[in-house]
């Protein structure tokens, strides 16, 4: 359960992530509410999941999904740049967040 809680904390981190561009510094009210309710709810999701992962597992995955996710989503939503060194990097955080979870035990 922990690791599916830590899964949905890290597609909320996106999910401010992305809000924080939507909300154009804030400035906008409700994408910045929508920001800042994801915000608290990764966090949540984050803190319960680290009731039983070990907490460096636990961030860094949380913390990879979060990169990859927006990434993935600034290249869809924003037309940033594909490459073969950023696709690259992105591929070496997938690989360490693989890695951690098959490293920690269940």
């Amino acid at each position: 359960m922990a690791w599916v809680l830590l899964f949905l904390a890290g597609l909320l981190e996106i999910g401010w992530a992305v809000g924080l561009k939507y909300s154009d510094g804030f400035t906008r009210l409700w994408p910045s509410i929508a920001t800042l309710l994801a915000m608290i709810a990764s966090m949540v999701l984050l803190a319960a999941a680290m009731r039983s992962l070990p907490v460096g597992t636990a961030y860094t995955v949380w913390v990879g999904i979060g990169a990859v996710g927006t990434v993935a989503c600034g290249i869809l939503l924003w037309n940033e740049p594909i490459n073969a060194l950023r696709m690259a990097s992105v591929g070496l955080i997938l690989l360490g967040v693989v890695g951690l979870k098959l490293a920690t035990p269940p």
